[in-house]
């Protein structure tokens, strides 16, 4: 591995001088009277002999010299914080250079290391400094990564930190690309984090990872079917998430299609209130056992119902009357369901309180399959015939006038107030 793919931590003296320095620190915390016999193996153990190869020739030597120090440490040591994270760069450094890092022996040796460090009393930020400090110290490639990791993520999770890690999927999905590690162990590290969200009380960023745990595990496996139904429920807890389609697009989801939630996914992809109702009164056992909310159910479809109903009137006015008929709401509640629905991003438009209307202007597709194809062609066909009538109106008028306008000129066309403009479109962004 490149020196560049890790930060690496360098000390000052040499190696004999540093080993006594590191066990001198141990020695603050054994009392006086048993200090000088803690330390004289050690001090003889550095020291060679005449004749003999230096110990800074002598890798073995150094090998077995700096493991007798680590079974030494027990926690943090008598220091400051300065001093904590000082002594532990140090002893990252020799042990990162000395233990070869693929050995079974060295994860062993690290996690005996993290669990002092994790178990220690007090000194929380400066247990994530060593802990951060040696993530970067090793190499990207290098397993002993998810070691660390695993270390500080179970650290932050139980101490309500898990904002101080500053988690993003885009770095955990780089990781996963670079660690020489197996393909359980990516899922279990995508669970754990999954679960860290969850007890951090951020239901929205646990999802995400869900997703990413469900693409991590073979599709027809049971785990994955399991972990699949959980995440078609968390999607359907989380009151603002409208995104369906991704779940389909999960073949373990797919895979699941004989589940009881599955139906219910169904229903919130691609139909409306009435077959929600329906699943709802044959399925009261499913809402209590997945921990849903009937009536955020209820306003999730209505929602996305209106959505719907705009995403099929791009451009054109839609009566109230047709709205509560598709909400099955009094018409005089439709102005807040309109304004719930404009909130929730998943449609743009004007209310005519006069005219009793909503323009609808920008709607989102719950999918966009050929349906939705065939929608978007008709508004941009309706778009472009509607553009070259402004066009043809516009060569008249300058043939009239008698050709003052330079012919290399590009006239600037204002949407005609009859055509409506490619907000179909939009809606593929969206």
């Amino acid at each position: 591995m490149a020196a560049t793919d890790s930060i690496s931590i360098f000390a000052e003296g040499t190696f004999e001088e540093q080993i006594l320095e590191l066990v001198n620190y141990l020695a603050r915390s054994i009392s006086e009277d048993a200090r000088e016999a803690f330390l004289q193996p050690f001090k003889d153990a550095v020291t060679t002999p005449e004749g003999q190869k230096p110990i800074d020739e002598d890798e073995e030597r150094r090998r077995n010299v700096f493991g007798s120090v680590v079974e030494q440490v027990k926690g943090l040591g008598e220091g400051t914080d300065k001093e904590i994270e000082g002594f532990f760069n140090l002893l990252f450094s020799h042990f990162l250079t000395l233990f070869p890092l693929d050995a079974p022996e060295t994860r062993a040796r690290l996690d005996t290391l993290l669990k002092a460090i994790v178990s220690a009393p007090d000194h929380t930020s400066t247990k994530f400094r060593i802990l951060s400090n040696l993530f970067n110290s090793i190499s990207r490639r290098s397993p002993l990564r998810l070691t660390v990791y695993q270390t500080l993520l179970d650290y932050a999770s139980a101490n309500d930190e898990l904002d101080f890690l500053g988690i993003s999927q885009i770095e955990v999905d780089k990781w996963l690309s670079e660690w020489e590690i197996s393909a359980e162990e990516k899922s279990g590290f995508l669970k754990l984090i999954v679960h860290a969200f969850t007890k951090a009380g951020n239901p929205t960023a646990s999802y995400q990872y869900q997703l990413s745990y469900v693409r991590s595990l073979p599709p027809s496996s049971p785990v994955a079917q399991a972990a699949a139904i959980d995440a078609v429920a968390a999607a359907l807890r989380l009151p603002s998430y409208f995104d369906f389609d991704t779940l389909f697009r999960l073949d373990a989801v797919v895979a699941a299609k004989g589940h009881e939630l599955f139906a219910l996914l169904q229903i919130f992809l691609n139909e409306g209130l009435p077959q929600y109702k329906a699943w709802a009164d044959s399925h009261a056992d499913a809402i209590a056992k997945y921990e849903l909310d009937s009536a955020q159910l209820e306003r999730k479809i209505r929602l996305l119902t209106l959505a719907t109903l705009g995403f099929q009137n791009m451009g054109r006015d839609v009566p109230y009357s047709v709205i509560a008929s598709a909400l099955q709401v009094e018409p005089s509640q439709v102005e807040s369901w309109v304004i719930d629905v404009i909130r929730a991003g998943l449609l743009s438009g004007k209310l005519s309180q006069t005219a009793q209307t909503l323009h609808v202007t920008r709607a989102t597709a719950r999918a966009f399959e050929r349906e939705q194809w065939e929608v978007l062609e008709k508004r941009l066909q309706a778009w472009k015939a509607g553009l070259a009538s402004v066009l043809e109106v516009v060569s008249a008028s300058r043939k009239k006038a008698g050709g003052d306008a330079p012919a290399s000129a590009t006239p600037v066309v204002p949407t005609p107030a009859g055509a409506e403009t490619p907000a179909a479109a939009q809606a593929v962004a969206a």
